[in-house]
């Protein structure tokens, strides 16, 4: 098998919605909260420069992964990320390991 297919195979593993009791035990001890089909962060930073600065990472690790949320830079220092597989039609793993990467970029 290529090395290509064998990553679109465990991409289509990761893209199985997640059960609400699934989603709930992610989001547990995290600041992360469950909006309907998707998962939003919501962050404030002490200027708008970093604020900007952690939208552009999160872009960043979202384009390597190709799996691309919603991000709003709002109010000069806040920034909302919003994930969802929109083909799989809610949340998934792709989700949950973006939301992971997103808050290794908040430490």
């Amino acid at each position: 098998m290529r090395a290509g297919t064998q990553q679109s195979l465990l991409l289509w593993d990761m893209a199985d919605l997640l059960t609400d009791e699934e989603l709930a035990q992610e989001l547990a001890a995290t600041d992360w909260r469950q909006d309907g089909g998707s998962i939003v962060l919501d962050t404030d930073h002490s200027d708008f420069q970093s604020a900007w600065a952690f939208a552009t990472a999160v872009a960043d690790a979202a384009e390597a992964a190709n799996h691309h949320p919603d991000i709003l830079v709002h109010s000069w220092n806040k920034v909302r990320v919003t994930l969802s597989t929109h083909s799989a039609g809610g949340v998934t793993e792709l989700d949950i390991a973006l939301a992971r990467a997103v808050d290794g970029f908040r430490a």
